[in-house]
């Protein structure tokens, strides 16, 4: 039987497009995991986890929509296209398609409970720096030369200036600001916080978090991430 999840409203529908677009734009053939869970008073709250390649590292962004009712609990991995297609913003109404077999960072999600604040790096303050890596990165990848644009020598050259401390927040790499703005959280002014569970940072706006592992993960990705 196809499940369909009722949402808020049509707005956590656009909302939830929106992000699913951003992910397609990285990997069509990307995968998302999700996780639906209710208070027990019919309405409920969907989880939606995608990983962005950027760099040798991955950073896992995170979407969350109300939900108009739930009747028992989701936890599946599925094709992030077919979500998107499933998504009825009229309707306000998202079809969940058959389950992934699921990547390896799927398995290896953030905690649920346990995080402690860092900081609030002030927006005004980070998006110059993080604009100075896109474009420090933008030119330093268009001046090597055609024969040695390999994926690996972008990847080093991303793993070089995103894994760099920001310098209101050194606990905080700068690839978790860069993978905030590319999916459309991070925007000017916006409030930002950070906080720590674990082997795990996330950093938080109210568009959608992202969460980065300060140890060793699986997986690897792609150096040169589109950026508008």
């Amino acid at each position: 039987m196809t499940a369909r999840l009722a949402l808020a409203d049509t707005g956590e529908a656009a909302d939830l497009s929106a992000f699913l677009l951003r992910l397609l734009r990285f990997d069509r053939a990307a995968a998302v995991r999700l996780q639906a869970v209710g208070p027990g008073d019919g309405d409920g709250v969907l989880a939606v986890f995608g990983r962005l390649p950027l760099g040798g590292s991955g950073v896992l962004a995170i979407r969350t929509v109300r939900l108009g009712g739930l009747d028992e609990p989701v936890d599946l991995t599925v094709s992030a296209g077919q979500l998107l297609d499933g998504v009825d913003a009229e309707a306000g109404t998202v079809v969940l398609p058959a389950p992934v077999t699921g990547p390896a960072w799927a398995g290896l999600l953030p905690p649920r409970t346990g995080w402690r604040p860092v900081g609030a790096p002030p927006a005004a303050e980070v998006y110059p720096e993080l604009m100075a890596g896109v474009q420090e990165f933008r030119e330093r990848s268009e001046a090597v030369p055609a024969h040695h644009q390999s994926r690996a020598a972008l990847d080093a050259l991303a793993d070089e200036i995103w894994s760099r401390p920001v310098t209101v927040l050194p606990e905080l790499p700068l690839r978790a600001l860069h993978a905030a703005y590319v999916i459309g959280f991070l925007k000017p002014g916006a409030p930002l916080t950070v906080h720590r569970a674990g082997g795990w940072l996330r950093l938080s706006a109210p568009a959608g978090s992202v969460a980065v592992r300060t140890v060793a993960a699986p997986g690897a990705g792609l150096g040169l991430s589109p950026v508008r």
